[in-house]
């Protein structure tokens, strides 16, 4: 087959535009998720069966999210909680996700947001590192380490 001069420079144009979308598509860029510091669960002075972690969570995406769930290995259940003083009594209650604004954060502390950390599955020393997974609305998952603290 004998081709012009102006058939092959525009047979390579189109070939290399065909695969130009499909190697870009290939390589999604990672998806924002948000971040958590100051991570840390505190230890009863006793051998309680429940404990609560604490963190600051931040989202520097551009769209705000929602956590829906968190589960950790290290307990037989992980749930997201907050307290209230209703009538002057300080009520602590499950609350079924926690908004986090975009470009803000929410911090989990004693006296409002918190993790309820029921049943460690193993006994837990002061230092020991603990994952807690969470779950956003949409699906995606992220993950972060928690710090063990004896709180004197």
């Amino acid at each position: 087959m004998r081709m012009n001069r102006l058939s092959l420079p525009l047979l390579l144009t189109v070939l290399l535009s065909g695969a130009a979308p499909s190697a870009m598509a290939a390589t999604p860029a990672p998806a924002c998720l948000p971040t958590v510091n100051d991570a840390w669960i505190r230890m009863p002075p006793a051998n309680l069966p429940m404990m609560a972690g604490y963190a600051r969570i931040v989202n520097r995406c551009d769209a705000a999210v929602a956590i829906v769930s968190a589960d950790s290995a290290a307990f037989v259940d992980t749930s997201l909680h907050q307290t209230r003083v209703e009538a002057g009594i300080s009520r602590m209650r499950a609350t079924p996700s926690l908004a986090i604004p975009a470009g803000g954060s929410v911090t989990l502390a004693p006296g409002g947001f918190h993790l309820m950390l029921m049943q460690p599955q193993v006994a837990l020393r002061a230092g020991q590192h603990v994952t807690i997974n969470f779950v956003l609305q949409d699906g995606r998952k992220f993950a972060a380490a928690f710090e063990v603290r004896a709180v004197r």
